[in-house]
Parts: C-alpha cells; sequence; structure tokens
C-alpha cells in the first residue's frame, strides 16, 4: 500500500448507540454498525468507464422486490441480489475483483474513518429548531410571534430577500458525513463494527464507512486492498478493541 494508496468502502447497517466503559472506567458512546454481507458486484476502470471504482452491494433482496434492469444488473456480473449499492473511488492498486467478500476485518481498531449517512428527516421546522434563534421577546407586547424569525430583509432597498437567508423549511434528510471517527472496536463473529460517537441517520438505515482523509491510519496496519482469510487458517473471530495505550487520559489532562 502506496501513500497514496485509496482503498474501498463499506456499507454498514446502523443497529443503534450503546455504552462501553474502557480499562480505567471511563465511559465511551458507542454507535453499532452491521456490515451486512458486502460483496463486489462491479469493477470500473480507466479503459472503460474513465476511473477507477468499485460497486459494492450490502444485504439480500428478493427478485419481486427489484427492477428488471437492477436483476439484470446483478445476473450479468453473476453476484447475489443485493438491497444497497453504493459506488466507492479507489486507486489501482486496491482494485478488487467481482465476488470479493467484504467483512468487518477491513478496519482495524484504533483508526480513523470518514462516516456519510442521511441524516433524520424532522419535516417542516421552524427557525429556533432549525438554526437555533433565539425568538422573540416572552412577553411585554409580543402577540402570537413569540418564535417568529423576526425581519427577512429591508424596505425600498433592495426591495427583495437576499438568498441564504435563515427561514423556516425542511429540516434533516440530507447526506452529511463525520470526518476522523474513532473504530473502537470490531466483532468479526458478528460482522459489527463499533464507532465511538454519533453517525448521521436513523436506526436501520444504511451507513457508508471508508478511511478518514484528514487522520489517515497507519498504512502498515492496515490490510490492502482488504482482508482476506488465508486458506488452511481457522480465522480469527475474537473482538478486538483499539489499543489505549498506557497512560490514563484523565491523569494525563490533570
Amino acid at each position: 500500500m502506496g501513500p497514496t494508496s485509496r482503498r474501498t468502502g463499506v456499507i454498514g447497517v446502523k443497529c443503534g448507540m450503546s455504552a462501553m466503559w474502557d480499562k480505567w472506567g471511563a465511559k465511551v458512546p458507542i454507535t453499532v454498525l452491521w456490515v451486512d454481507d458486502n460483496v463486489v458486484t462491479q469493477v470500473k476502470t480507466a479503459e472503460k468507464e474513465g476511473f477507477f471504482a468499485l460497486q459494492l452491494g450490502a444485504g439480500q433482496k428478493k427478485e419481486k422486490h427489484l427492477t428488471k434492469p437492477e436483476v439484470g444488473h446483478f445476473r450479468a456480473q453473476g453476484v447475489p441480489l443485493k438491497r444497497k449499492l453504493r459506488e466507492f473511488p479507489v486507486t489501482e492498486d486496491a482494485l478488487l475483483p467481482v465476488g470479493t467478500s467484504i467483512t468487518v476485518r477491513h478496519f482495524v481498531p484504533g483508526q480513523f474513518v470518514d462516516v456519510t449517512g442521511i441524516t433524520k428527516g424532522k419535516g417542516f421546522a421552524g427557525v429556533m429548531k432549525r438554526y437555533g434563534f433565539g425568538g422573540m421577546p416572552a412577553s411585554h407586547g409580543t402577540s402570537l410571534a413569540h418564535r417568529s424569525g423576526g425581519s427577512t430583509g429591508q424596505r425600498d432597498a433592495p426591495g427583495r430577500v437576499f438568498k441564504n437567508r435563515k427561514m423556516p423549511g425542511r429540516m434533516g434528510g440530507v447526506q452529511r458525513t463525520v470526518k476522523n471517527v474513532w473504530v473502537y472496536q470490531i466483532d468479526p463473529a458478528r460482522n459489527l463494527l463499533y464507532l465511538k460517537g454519533q453517525v448521521p441517520g436513523p436506526q436501520g438505515s444504511f451507513i457508508f464507512v471508508k478511511d478518514s482523509i484528514y487522520k489517515k491510519p497507519d498504512t502498515a496496519l492496515l490490510p490492502f486492498p482488504t482482508y482476506f482469510t488465508r486458506e488452511g487458517e481457522p480465522e480469527d473471530l475474537e473482538p478486538l478493541i483499539a489499543d489505549l495505550g498506557d497512560v490514563d487520559p484523565f491523569m494525563a489532562a490533570d
């Protein structure tokens, strides 16, 4: 793996949030993701598509719930029918053949990842909920405008409302990426990925995880282009937890 190499990501299902305690007794908020049967469904190359990328599929779906073009795509590639597809840009040295399985061992505890998802939809919301406005005075003559957004412009000049003005509207339901999320633990037996903190999206939604751009992991520790089980060797299914070091973070802060 070179310094400019880019590996594929994975598709996960958000199981929810929990908490764990490290060896110093500090509580760690945890988001649990289930890497549900990720398989490479298509390989895109510079010769044909003009760029290098891998299309991954996750989950399972019945043929009657897919469109005919979708079924034809899976049949042409010779892969099982998948519930969710996602394309990840990669470098040429990180390409994988169609049908390759991607497990949670693709990541290493202690590394940082970027997590993308669709935020929870909140519906039509006012400016106090949507942007944290303070609202109008709670008394002293305010009538039916306690949660109003106030003035939206000037008078005859310019005679219009400027673009990007914060006003009531639909909140949530958009794609967002949380960067530099710490991989706390992986569970190969159940294909679970434990991330520190929160990630966008409701429970049961699809989450896309890839190596962090800004906090790049140690390339010597990452399986490249992904983790493969060697023939004749039993797979290690014991949970792996991040190395927390020998210094208590609370004592170091003091």
